[in-house]
């Protein structure tokens, strides 16, 4: 299955519209249809956006043979996602790195 088929049966699931989708990733229809029909592929950061906007991993949507029922993300982790990428770039850099320093600070109290 290639990642259009997986896109195009994604979105069906949802009962959305090309349109729909798109607009609320951040781009426009007819990229979207594009991606869907095979004739382009999506930027990393689209492709982000379009596996936490679907709930699977990234492995799924280009191909991969796991379930995608064994690749959804947490809510917090989808809500978390959609704020970062809402952010302004240089906002969204700062609190990633208060993250990972958190993270950093749990594993070496841990």
């Amino acid at each position: 299955m290639t990642m259009g088929d997986r896109l195009r049966e994604l979105r069906l699931s949802k009962n959305m519209s090309q349109e729909e989708v798109s607009r609320n990733i951040g781009i426009t229809r007819s990229a979207y249809s594009h991606y869907e029909i095979n004739n382009r592929q999506p930027v990393y950061e689209t492709l982000m956006k379009l596996a936490a906007f679907f709930e699977v991993s990234l492995d799924y949507m280009i191909g991969g043979d796991q379930n995608q029922n064994d690749n959804l993300l947490s809510s917090e982790t989808l809500d978390l996602i959609h704020k970062l990428n809402r952010m302004e770039p240089d906002k969204r850099k700062k609190s990633i790195d208060k993250m990972m320093d958190l993270l950093k600070q749990t594993e070496s109290a841990g």
